[in-house]
């Protein structure tokens, strides 16, 4: 789940700064997702599927279908 998060910020052409500031956190708290450090809340899953147009499952790893 966490690499995809990355691949997914990385394929989009953004840094970890600019969806922190999407989600109006810290790049610090935004990077404690991508490496596993923090889980992820609900609605932190809602505003990456909608920024990514992704389903939750995708991110989640559950689906492979984006």
């Amino acid at each position: 789940m966490y690499g995809r998060l990355r691949d997914l910020r990385e394929d989009a052409d953004m840094n970890q700064t600019q969806v922190a500031r999407y989600l109006n956190m810290s790049q610090t708290g935004y990077s404690k997702y991508e490496t596993g450090e923090n889980d992820i809340p609900t609605q932190v899953l809602i505003k990456l599927s909608a920024l990514y147009h992704v389903s939750i499952d995708y991110i989640l790893g559950v689906s492979d279908d984006k």
